[in-house]
């Protein structure tokens, strides 16, 4: 079996970890596996590049226009007008492309995507798509890979559902066809509402498609249920994320915060995710709040909460709390010992579908306290691997920061009871064994 996937990247966050873990781990099982992505950032050798370069495929006029852009990039922040000068040299270079994005249409003109299948050394028998926005993939050509051979959705987000945004918060017009978009801010950004004419051309590529689809949790299962990509769907399957239990596992706290150069005595909080405190998913005000909350109280001992992915200063609550900023780490053993070495981990959010890193910390045996959104309740047991708490609802956070400050037992206990539930339910092999078996 011939297996080839679509990723926005080989080496990133948690949606391109999952397609990287899977990568490697069909071809641990002896199938030949490739990875195809929008940006190459590591040297693995199947690793290949979806051929996007308008220089190449936009004839001599767009290419000229191109290099023109290319030239004038380093300079926009260091003379004037330089910026405009791209922006002009990019209209001129593909200007439907340009004005298209100007009225707030989707960017699908990535001709390379016609040539995916000729990329890998063998025709693949299977196209295994993971997120397919990040300006990379023309959506359009998945009528034609349907019809050539199975192509699976592993869903990390609800972007294939909308009229542009990958989650939809509140908003529920991405049911019945999007249009007068409350937030147009959302990621993917765009910069004027044709979300309609969006939601409308994604629906016709679907009713000409048929597609195998998977996500990690029921809910967002549920939202495909409910959605346009329905009509598309030959077989759905919930496969939720596994971590590698090798890696990701109870280890001597002691240990772990000497390399880290943390207190053994004090308390230690972690959160983990990119650019913490401006991340428009997670809920980084609330989880600060709480700390406030919480330096009020009258402690005995330091209290540290770790925010791991972003490098600022750090910042004192109190004479016994503070915040420490810790850069983004890419080395899993690096970022496993974060967990280790902490005692609780904290995962507020406005949105989130199944985040690889509760399911790190709960496999590193913390106790978790995250907002109860999205997938999350599908990762936490309330009361015995962690708290789940309302979005936004720092009261009852620092509350159940209060309780596991106040009782070391309980903390011990929900540990445990997290790497149990961890090497039962999210184990990184099971994951790969089920989409194999598949």
């Amino acid at each position: 079996m011939r297996i080839l996937q679509v990723s926005t990247y080989d080496i990133g966050g948690g949606a391109e970890r999952v397609a990287y873990n899977l990568f490697h781990g069909y071809r641990d099982r002896g199938l030949d596996s490739w990875l195809v992505v929008g940006q190459k950032r590591g040297n693995d050798p199947d690793v290949f590049v979806i051929p996007g370069d308008t220089l190449r495929y936009g004839g001599i006029w767009s290419g000229f226009w191109h290099s023109i852009d290319e030239r004038l990039r380093p300079y926009h922040y260091q003379i004037r007008g330089t910026s405009r000068l791209s922006q002009t040299a990019q209209a001129l270079a593909e200007p439907v492309r340009f004005f298209e994005r100007q009225r707030g249409i989707e960017d699908f003109h990535f001709p390379g995507t016609s040539r995916l299948l000729d990329l890998p050394p063998s025709p693949p028998d299977i196209l295994h798509c993971h997120n397919l926005h990040g300006a990379y993939f023309d959506l359009r050509e998945l009528v034609n890979l349907s019809r050539r051979l199975p192509v699976v959705f592993t869903l990390h987000d609800a972007w294939l559902l909308s009229g542009h945004c990958s989650h939809s918060f509140g908003c529920d017009r991405w049911k019945t066809g999007c249009g007068n978009c409350p937030d147009l801010e959302i990621y993917p950004r765009v910069l004027r509402d044709a979300t309609a004419y969006n939601w409308r051309r994604k629906h016709k590529i679907y009713a000409q498609s048929r597609f195998y689809v998977s996500t990690p949790s029921r809910w967002l299962m549920e939202k495909v249920e409910q959605s346009m990509l329905m009509q598309a769907a030959v077989e759905m399957k919930i496969i939720p994320y596994g971590v590698d239990l090798n890696i990701f596992t109870p280890g001597d706290k002691t240990a772990a915060r000497v390399i880290l150069n943390l207190p053994d005595d004090a308390v230690i909080f972690l959160f983990s995710a990119a650019s913490i405190r401006k991340n428009q998913f997670k809920d980084y005000a609330t989880m600060r709040t709480a700390m406030q909350n919480v330096a009020r109280q009258k402690l005995d001992r330091q209290v540290i909460f770790l925010a791991l992915g972003e490098d600022t200063p750090t910042e004192k609550i109190s004479e016994q709390v503070e915040i420490r900023f810790v850069p983004y780490q890419s080395d899993l053993q690096a970022i496993a010992r974060f967990y280790q070495a902490a005692d609780v981990y904290l995962h507020a959010a406005r949105a989130d579908t199944f985040p690889n890193a509760v399911l790190e910390a709960l496999a590193c045996g913390i106790p978790v306290v995250g907002s109860a959104v999205g997938g999350i309740p599908e990762q936490v047991i309330e009361n015995e691997t962690g708290f789940l708490l309302p979005v936004g609802d720092a009261e009852g956070m620092s509350t159940a920061i209060t309780r596991l400050l106040e009782n070391p037992a309980m903390r011990e206990k929900m540990g445990q009871c997290a790497a149990d539930d961890a090497r039962h339910r999210f184990d990184l092999n099971y994951q790969i064994q089920t989409h194999v078996d598949w």
